[in-house]
């Protein structure tokens, strides 16, 4: 009796489910169906439980773009600024993986001249090339690259450990410089060299630096921690047969800074947004915990006011990022989730795969690409940033530029070319994300900008009316900094240059979180703009070489 009276009560309240589910728009089949027939039956038989719970790809959408981008309307954005502005504080003040001091006080004249052998280790690409600087007054041409050799960095070499990635590069550089582009370098004098390193490193010297662990799936790290980057790369060129000194080592991101500071005097941010993304910010030196400065000589704190500092910005968010349930996937995935869970969201390697991960939750769900997943899709990273950008600059009714390349890229079992429809759904979410990631590079920006004038008007406010310090040429400096109405932010990397709209959505949700705090006067008062640093690597070596021989 007990067990007929539990039978029926089930029976009505899967009645009553089914009745509810109904009304929210599922067919009565489908509500029964996800009552009687658990998931662990239809596990045992093989049978997706998606594909009989079809989603309608409008609310699909509609949940997506809740999830991704819902959470920067209404003062949402701004208040996420001010949290990560929180962790920038805290970074600041001892972290030591993060937010690192260069050695770069003095942002250059624009006076600086000559020929200078810059090198470019990025995320996908080293570059060894011969720079010119000819000084800010040459309009248009203040910088020229005269040689410039590129070479891919593929998983092969990502995967090289230790010594093995430095010897591959020494080569690297010997082929270049055998070119002659240093013609009449006498063999007993080394070869100055100026840096550009998009990774991680605790400076220790104008030219040196603890080696810190690297990420996007580099390898070269291992065994080498905590060891100088400048000894490293002088000792696997001498074993090559290359006599070479690294003059000056700058963060790519310090890099984009110097360069574009070259040319233009207002600038003080550094941007990066490729395949990983930072940022490099001038702030002032009482800013940064002292224990972050090692042992450097009195006589740097004699001339420095201002240092460029290597936010490392990938590395912050944690706990106040807006995640989805595919950021979580994306994370529970990742050897090392907690290592840069701000670049996940925003950067070129992610946003494929983040976007992969929602494609596939939506063939199954909402029967799009014929419900059946392309094979290639269930390798992880196989949806890359580029067939997204192709994707989403296709505006052609028919999509037929989409189409074909996805096609090609992603062929289903069938060979059946994907819909207007499928197309036109995976360009939605694609844009989704490619948005997220401008808002959080745009509160980012802000945060630091933010945090940057409140560390001048303090460093004022510390100095006293009539203090010795008043006087002092770091409180002109600082007059200087707080007086700047239009701020340059040089950026570079293939999402902010190449991404169709990424550069327009980013400076559009800069320049509303400025417009909010100045109360709508921010149009004719303040701005923080954007602009392209090309080739920032290589020229920013060079300047950082340049501005160190005072030349």
């Amino acid at each position: 009796m007990r067990l007929l009276t539990s039978a029926m009560t089930s029976l009505r309240e899967a009645v009553v489910a089914a009745i509810k589910s109904l009304l929210r728009g599922r067919s009565l089949i489908q509500a029964i169906l996800a009552f009687w027939i658990s998931p662990n039956t239809l596990k045992s038989q093989d049978v997706e439980p998606r594909k009989l719970l079809k989603k309608n790809i409008d609310d699909f959408l509609k949940e997506a773009e809740t999830l991704l981008i819902g959470p920067i309307h209404g003062g949402g954005l701004r208040r996420f600024s001010e949290r990560l502005k929180h962790q920038f504080r805290e970074g600041l003040l001892s972290n030591p993986a993060c937010m690192l001091p260069s050695y770069n006080s003095q942002l250059p004249s624009g006076h600086e001249r000559g020929q200078y052998l810059a090198l470019d280790v990025g995320g996908s690409t080293l570059r060894v090339a011969l720079v010119e600087l000819r000084g800010r007054g040459v309009q248009g041409d203040e910088s020229v690259i005269v040689q410039m050799d590129s070479f891919k960095i593929d998983n092969s070499i990502r995967s090289l450990r230790g010594n093995a990635f430095f010897a591959w590069m020494a080569e690297r550089i010997i082929q270049t410089v055998s070119k002659g582009s240093k013609q009449g370098q006498h063999a007993h004098q080394p070869l100055l060299m100026g840096l550009a390193w998009s990774f991680p490193i605790q400076q220790t010297s104008v030219k040196g630096g603890k080696l810190c662990g690297m990420g996007k799936g580099f390898l070269a790290a291992d065994g080498l921690l905590g060891q100088d980057l400048g000894d490293i790369i002088k000792l696997a060129c001498k074993q090559k047969g290359l006599h070479v000194e690294l003059s000056a080592i700058v963060n790519d991101s310090g890099a984009a800074l110097l360069s574009e500071a070259y040319i233009s005097s207002s600038t003080r941010f550094g941007l990066i947004l490729g395949t990983g993304v930072n940022i490099a910010v001038h702030l002032p030196v009482t800013t940064i915990g002292q224990s972050k400065y090692g042992d450097r000589p009195d006589t740097w704190y004699e001339k420095a006011s201002h240092v460029i500092v290597n936010t490392e910005l990938g590395m912050f968010g944690k706990d106040i990022l807006p995640l989805t349930r595919w950021d979580k996937l994306l994370s529970a995935a990742h050897p090392r989730p907690d290592f840069q869970p701000l670049e996940h969201l925003v950067s070129g390697y992610y946003l494929g795969e983040v976007c992969r991960l929602v494609l596939v939750e939506a063939i199954g769900s909402t029967g799009i690409f014929g419900g059946v997943v392309p094979p290639s899709l269930l390798v992880p990273y196989s949806l890359d940033t580029e067939t997204l950008s192709i994707i989403e600059a296709d505006s052609s009714p028919s999509f037929d530029a989409g189409r074909q390349i996805f096609a090609s890229r992603h062929p289903s079992p069938d060979n059946t070319s994907p819909s207007t429809v499928d197309i036109a759904v995976l360009r939605n979410l694609s844009s989704y994300i490619s948005r997220r990631s401008a808002s959080i590079v745009a509160a980012s920006l802000f945060a630091l900008w933010e945090l940057k004038a409140e560390a001048e008007a303090g460093f004022l406010r510390g100095l006293g009316p009539g203090s010795a310090a008043e006087s002092s040429p770091f409180a002109a400096e600082t007059e200087t900094e707080i007086n700047i109405s239009q701020t340059m932010v040089a950026f570079n990397g293939s999402v902010i240059e190449n991404y169709p709209g990424y550069r327009k959505n980013l400076q559009a949700y800069v320049d509303a979180l400025v417009d909010d705090v100045a109360g709508g006067e921010a149009a004719t008062t303040t701005s923080i703009d954007l602009v392209a640093a090309r080739e920032s690597s290589l020229l920013g070596a060079a300047v950082a070489l340049a501005s160190l021989e005072g030349v």
